[in-house]
């Protein structure tokens, strides 16, 4: 009976604090959470009567056969006030020290705690990656003494490709990446990460028999006429196979490795993580902006993961790129496509990143008709139809031997409105003609822009741009992309993402068209097709497309405009025309105005209180209304207690205001 006596007491104690925290919630006019308000509750309970014995002394003894007296029943009142008011004081001083809503749930910290857990089995896992390949001093603030010389740098990318290796999926994505960014990092860096484009450790038939039965509900044989168990190839996200529909049609088979997502969400965790520890450590980091490479890296590679994404964005760029001469993207087959296994037609050819003998034996003049091809794709991709391939690398370009590109893995596109595609026309249209102004206005279309931007400033910047990569030359067009993004940085105008996306498409393509043709000058070839775009924009049929846009959108506004002008011109004939402007139109304006005044209200009630309190405190104590207790002091004690509460309700709105 004891333990169930205590068992009744806690459960009534805790029954107990909830309706006090409910009540103190109520008076204090601030949503705190609940259980932040109960342990407020709980300890003002536990410390208030101690603490007012100390203020007023203790009171008489209770005689349980007796009524209880005048003095007892305004002690008791003054008790429980006592308690609310120490309550309360204890939540302003809880959102003072840590605000209500930083601190996670104990749900929420439950299972953060086992994130935590994980992360950091993870991060040791890493750390230790890294210090056996020697890169640990790399983590440091400061920058390392050591690759100097061209074989030291070979030694340093041939440890940075074992890391990722080791790493796993997402840090053989991130090398992937980065073996196309010429801008970034020296030669012996990009022939070495080169490596992991095709490499990864193959799975086991029986795996990839389980996934694809698992997905389509019956083994492969019950689908396809056959299929070669050894893959074609092995990448860190999929793996691929070849195979014969029953009609005869030749088909590959992408596979998702098992079990990759869980490990990719916690991985692309940790790599945000490591981007901002090393911003904010490294001058090396915040130069080349690991923290948006970071961000968006993340959301490619998790798109990246749904294949049904990759199916739809493939048929659609087959869909436009049809009739195009020179480029063919592969057949996709829906029916057989799932989030985890992608079924299109199999497209014969070498990876452009494999193809050098091939390409030498077109000649020099058609590897640069290939680049063209290529760059004219993509372009006309960004500014005419929207949706581009954002990672197209060596490895997911196929050259056939009559000169024929293959366009392969668009899991990761990017996707543009049309007000976009014509802003970012304008500005390849001012690169191209060299007009900084226009660029300037161009750039201030696409981006986020702040109200205190610098015009002049931004425009002289754009000119320093366009005057430095002006000469061109291979590598100039993805470092003139990276000093435009430098250049945005510093101004403080923000980025959207699908125009982060078209800028880093371009970056990463010159790595691709420098592999078709090693002297190709992309800054040249954007100038030209943004002066062929501008051209277009101006040509009478793209003028008279232009208008009939326009008209159809105006249209509906000349059809009720001269009933307008006729009911305005009635109104000023009759002198009936008025204006009518309302203050404070906007509800969050009266919403401020209002929340203001209450609070103004209150502290003037608050300061009235404690004035009137003050006041009846120093006059004496009255007449009695119980032994040794006086009329003005139970009348001031109360206006005392009403002050502090308004005060309190005022310096909690104060501390919980909204921006």
């Amino acid at each position: 009976m004891d333990a169930l006596d205590a068992l009744i007491t806690v459960g009534a104690s805790l029954i107990n604090a909830v309706l006090f925290a409910l009540l103190v919630r109520r008076v204090l006019g601030v949503p705190v959470s609940l259980v932040r308000a109960t342990l407020a509750a709980l300890l003002a309970t536990l410390i208030a009567r101690p603490m007012l014995d100390v203020l007023i002394g203790e009171p008489a003894a209770i005689d349980t056969g007796t009524a209880p007296s005048v003095g007892l029943l305004l002690y008791l009142s003054l008790l429980a006030v006592f308690a609310v008011v120490l309550a309360m004081l204890l939540l302003v001083i809880a959102e003072m020290i840590v605000p209500d809503g930083t601190m996670p749930g104990p749900v929420e910290l439950w299972r953060g705690w086992r994130s935590r857990l994980s992360r950091g089995r993870r991060y040791t896992q890493i750390v230790g990656i890294v210090t056996k390949h020697g890169l640990s001093r790399f983590l440091r603030g400061r920058r390392p003494a050591g690759a100097s010389s061209s074989a030291e740098r070979r030694d340093l990318a041939r440890a940075l490709r074992r890391t990722l290796e080791d790493g796993g999926v997402t840090f053989v994505k991130l090398g992937q990446q980065l073996s196309t960014r010429r801008d970034l990092l020296p030669p012996e860096f990009i022939d070495e990460l080169s490596l992991l484009q095709d490499s990864a450790q193959p799975l086991t038939w029986d795996q990839v028999q389980a996934t694809i039965a698992q997905e389509w509900g019956r083994q492969p044989e019950q689908v396809l006429a056959s299929i070669d168990r050894d893959p074609l190839g092995s990448a860190s996200i999929a793996q691929v196979h070849a195979a014969t529909l029953h009609d005869g049609s030749a088909v590959v088979l992408k596979v998702q490795r098992p079990g990759i997502a869980d490990q990719v969400d916690r991985d692309l965790d940790i790599v945000k993580r490591l981007a901002g520890t090393l911003t904010a450590r490294t001058e090396w980091a915040g130069r080349l902006g690991l923290r948006s490479l970071a961000d968006g890296f993340a959301d490619a590679l998790r798109e990246e993961l749904d294949f049904t994404v990759e199916q739809s964005s493939t048929a659609l760029v087959a869909a436009e790129l049809a009739d195009t001469r020179g480029i063919r993207v592969a057949r996709t087959y829906p029916d057989l496509s799932t989030p985890r296994v992608f079924v299109m037609e199999r497209l014969h050819g070498v990876p452009l990143g494999s193809a050098e003998p091939l390409l030498a034996s077109l000649g020099a003049h058609r590897r640069g008709e290939l680049a063209d091809t290529l760059l004219d794709v993509v372009m006309g991709q960004v500014l005419r139809t929207g949706v581009f391939h954002v990672d197209l690398h060596p490895g997911n370009v196929l050259v056939d031997d009559d000169g024929t590109l293959g366009l392969l893995d668009l899991g990761s596109v990017g996707r543009l409105g049309e007000a976009t595609r014509e802003g970012l026309a304008r500005l390849f249209g001012a690169i191209g003609t060299g007009s900084s102004r226009a660029a300037a206005d161009a750039l201030l279309d696409v981006v986020d822009r702040p109200d205190d931007v610098d015009e002049r400033a931004l425009e002289q910047d754009v000119a320093e741009v366009i005057l430095r990569f002006g000469s061109g030359g291979p590598g100039a067009g993805a470092a003139a992309f990276t000093a435009l993004f430098s250049l945005v940085s510093e101004h403080g105008l923000g980025i959207p993402p699908a125009v982060a996306a078209t800028f880093r498409a371009v970056a990463t393509l010159e790595g691709t068209l420098l592999t078709a043709d090693p002297g190709y000058d992309l800054a040249e070839r954007v100038r030209t097709i943004g002066r062929d775009q501008l051209g277009q924009a101006t040509s009478p049929a793209r003028l008279r497309e232009t208008f009939e846009k326009e008209a159809v959108t105006l249209l509906p506004v000349l059809r009720r405009l001269p009933r307008r002008l006729d009911r305005l011109t009635d109104a000023v004939e009759h002198g009936r025309l008025s204006f009518g402007v309302r203050l404070l139109a906007d509800r969050r304006d009266r919403d401020l105005i209002t929340r203001l005044w209450h609070q103004g209200i209150m502290t003037v009630l608050a300061a009235t209180a404690g004035i009137m309190a003050s006041v009846l405190f120093s006059v004496g104590p009255g007449p009695l209304v119980a032994p040794g207790i006086g009329l003005f002091w139970v009348l001031g004690t109360t206006l005392l207690c009403i002050a502090v509460i308004l005060a309190l309700r005022v310096l909690m709105a104060v501390l919980r205001r909204t921006e």
